[in-house]
């Protein structure tokens, strides 16, 4: 997931994504999620801090991902519970590079709800619930890394120290798509990426695995809709 940008910025309630809610002491107590929700259904009073999350575009698989709400109680969290005040420190002081460090402090925030989420086992059918499980996150993490690699399923199920039928049928299960499709997904994604910023078609047919550039043109605009040369960036005259 390196080749996408997560951020966070400091956003009014009826603009967040990611919401923080006091508990009748004052001290956090649970943090609102909603990368695809409206969160401003609660007494501002209750609310220690509010943000919008950016994704780095609708393309990162994440998004897709994710459930419309997250929750996380946070009572007893001594960790989050400190990185939320942090956070909240740095807002309510404007010191010099306090942007950044908010930043930093709720990209770290964002990782430890994912992460609560995948250790926990309730994430719907997708990319989350597969990295929930230990054998098929291996799996997804060397597609991910690898994305051009020739990948057979009997390479990934022994990745995944399973059998070959019960990885395809897991992996079908969990994430919703057989393994050859969401590398093919994944490395389009990551195709167009490139494509936009203005890497040369053959170079990425190539990095991807395709073997011609007009295999890897036709599978684009199957999927997209329109071809890598028409919406890749002309050179400046």
């Amino acid at each position: 997931m390196d080749r996408f940008s997560l951020s966070v910025h400091p956003a009014a309630v009826r603009d967040a994504t990611l919401v923080v809610v006091s508990g009748p002491d004052g001290a956090p107590a649970k943090v609102r999620f909603g990368p695809q929700a409206n969160l401003d259904d609660m007494p501002v009073q209750s609310v220690l801090l509010s943000a919008e999350v950016d994704w780095g575009g609708a393309a990162n698989p994440l998004v897709a991902a994710l459930p419309e709400l997250v929750e996380l109680d946070v009572t007893g969290d001594r960790e989050t519970t400190g990185l939320i005040l942090l956070m909240q420190s740095e807002l309510l002081g404007q010191r010099c590079g306090s942007g950044s460090v908010v930043n930093r402090l709720g990209e770290v925030l964002i990782v430890r709800l994912l992460r609560a989420q995948i250790e926990a086992g309730t994430t719907r059918t997708g990319l989350l619930a597969g990295l929930s499980d230990p054998r098929l996150s291996r799996a997804i993490v060397a597609m991910h890394d690898t994305p051009g690699r020739d990948w057979r399923n009997e390479d990934l199920a022994q990745i995944a120290g399973l059998s070959l039928s019960r990885f395809a049928g897991m992996f079908l299960k969990m994430v919703g798509e057989t393994p050859a499709a969401y590398l093919r997904r994944w490395r389009l994604t990551l195709a167009r990426q490139d494509v936009l910023r203005g890497d040369r078609v053959d170079s990425i047919a190539r990095r991807y695995g395709y073997h011609s550039p007009e295999g890897f043109a036709r599978a684009f605009k199957k999927h997209y809709g329109e071809t890598p040369v028409s919406i890749r960036p002309r050179p400046a005259a």
